[in-house]
């Protein structure tokens, strides 16, 4: 049966029969298609394509970009079922339906395709295996090869899931500032609450009282208010928050998102066979090749964005344990200070509890800053691997296939079909555009990224500051009379130093890397695209304030 349908090539003096029937043996004992094998021999495609046509009585139907089945049809079937089965239909109609497939005569085959479609009566059109796949693919807006993941409408899915957990780590953020904020109100009402104290303390009941008073039930009112302002922060601070990103690999392999919501996890399939070849032939490929590429990398980009996020809150964390830290040095020094200054009595209990108290901050504040630390340390590592990570305009044309191109002689202009002008290339040029202004957004991310560092390391120089100040003010206060108490002040001033010196480790490089983003100008600037030449060669129109 086989040798018949493809008796046309030995009649038309493409091989002889005994080359046929070799080809055949193989097939059959070595497994693969027929016509991959003849395909193999170099034998011209359109003549196995006629082989079929006239073997089976129908028209053939070669791959093309062209060729589109309604999503009415494709969104009701299992286009990976219809790939291993080799058919798919074009059209369903009210009597009869129209089906491209690779093996028509096959009972079974069309037992499938009329219970599938619930026609019996059917129109058939005949393809080859590769071809029929990839217009399946095509239709399901797939590259060769790529899993279902890879189209760009379960992409966009997975864009929207990293943006929804950007939203939530930026509430999280907001929620940690604020409590922060409350912190500052709560050491104030201590303050007042301390200067109440000592003023009772010192004068007793007298014509201060009233002034002792009022200071008190400030401090106190203000205090309660901080507090009602850090324990939601608290709640969100102990909120697992894992950073975790996958190894981008250019478009070659799909990321994916399960458990959609707060407990997303997003995953990367193994690199496609094959992808990397059809990235690096990107002036081969047709437009919509490219916005499937290009829909990839902004994908990649949003992870990483989305990675970069999640650092800054782990350090926004660690701000706010520094600022729970600093209030517990307050109240530390606060306690030694009147335990020292006063004899003991009634009061001494409470001095004691203060400096309990400011112990407990104090753990507490560097339970949560020891993550923010690590969160530190590895942004800087992601930071410093993202810049030196090839752009998005040396990923689409890189500098040696250009060389590349030239040497061989091969055209440099993608291929041009009549439905491909003029509309489908402003819409690949505004693709590369959006993925463009998607790697602007990582850099600013990233700067955004250092600039929290920096900010965490100042909140370190703040809180080292505190200590010693705690230190020096007890030392210089009380003097060094007595042995073991001016130990404990030198040790607090030294352990300040040592806060500030390895605050100052993570300041400084990250201000010298913020001095290189200037991101922040006075004037308004518009990029005139020209999807024909880089980017840095593209025209800009400059507008100043006294323009707008």
């Amino acid at each position: 049966m086989k040798m018949n349908k493809y008796l046309r090539l030995v009649n038309r003096g493409i091989l002889t029969r005994r080359e046929l029937a070799h080809i055949m043996g193989v097939a059959r004992d070595q497994g693969g298609t027929l016509d991959e094998l003849l395909s193999a021999r170099c034998v011209p495609k359109h003549e196995l394509l006629f082989c079929l046509s006239e073997y089976y009585g129908a028209p053939y139907v070669e791959f093309d970009e062209g060729v589109i089945v309604s999503q009415r049809i494709t969104r009701s079937m299992d286009l990976e079922r219809l790939k291993r089965a080799l058919w798919l239909p074009l059209s369903i109609m009210e009597n009869t339906a129209e089906v491209i497939a690779c093996y028509p005569d096959d009972p079974a085959l069309l037992d499938d395709i009329q219970k599938t479609l619930g026609k019996k009566s059917l129109t058939f059109h005949v393809a080859l295996p590769s071809d029929l796949v990839r217009i399946i693919e095509h239709n399901q807006d797939l590259n060769p090869g790529f899993p279902p993941d890879a189209g760009r409408t379960p992409l966009a899915k997975v864009r929207t899931f990293l943006a929804d957990r950007r939203s939530l780590l930026s509430c999280y953020r907001t929620a940690l500032a604020k409590g922060r904020t409350g912190l500052a109100f709560l050491r104030t009402g201590i303050s007042f609450i301390t200067i109440a104290l000592v003023l009772f303390r010192i004068f007793g009941l007298g014509y201060l009282i009233i002034v002792e008073a009022l200071l008190f039930f400030t401090g106190l009112v203000m205090a309660i208010d901080g507090i009602r302002w850090y324990m939601p922060a608290r709640r969100t601070g102990k909120k697992t928050t894992i950073c975790s990103g996958t190894e981008h690999t250019g478009g070659t392999a799909v990321l994916t998102a399960s458990n959609p919501g707060d407990a997303a996890v997003f995953t990367r399939s193994a690199p496609t066979a094959g992808a990397d070849g059809l990235r690096s032939g990107w002036n081969r490929l047709s437009p919509v090749m490219r916005r499937r590429f290009l829909a990839s990398d902004r994908t990649d980009f949003a992870e990483e964005r989305t990675v970069l996020a999640c650092y800054r809150t782990l350090m926004a964390r660690a701000r706010t344990g520094l600022a729970f830290t600093r209030t517990g040095f307050a109240f530390i020094g606060l306690g030694i200070a009147l335990f020292r200054q006063f004899s003991a009595g009634p009061w001494t209990i409470v001095d004691a509890v203060l400096v309990l108290a400011g112990l407990l901050m104090v753990a507490e504040g560097f339970s949560w800053y020891l993550p923010g630390r690590r969160a530190a340390s590895e942004s800087d590592s992601s930071v410093r691997h993202a810049a030196n990570e090839p752009g998005i305009w040396d990923m689409v044309f890189p500098p040696q296939l250009k060389d590349q191109t030239r040497q061989n002689g091969a055209s440099s202009v993608p291929p041009v079909r009549g439905f491909d002008s003029p509309g489908i290339w402003a819409t690949t040029g505004l693709a590369l555009e959006r993925t463009l202004l998607a790697d602007r957004r990582n850099v600013m991310a990233r700067l955004r990224t250092v600039m929290a560092r920096s900010r965490t390391g100042m909140a370190f120089i703040r809180t080292g500051m505190a200590l010693s100040a705690v230190g020096l003010g007890l030392l210089a206060y009380f003097g060094a009379g007595s042995i073991p108490w001016a130990l404990f002040d030198a040790f607090m001033i030294v352990s300040g130093l040592l806060f500030i010196a390895d605050g100052l480790y993570w300041y400084l490089p990250a201000e010298r890397t913020r001095q290189q983003y200037p991101y922040c100008y006075g004037e308004l600037e518009i990029t005139l695209p020209d999807y024909g030449i880089p980017t840095k060669s593209w025209r800009k129109a400059v507008f100043s304030q006294d323009d707008l």
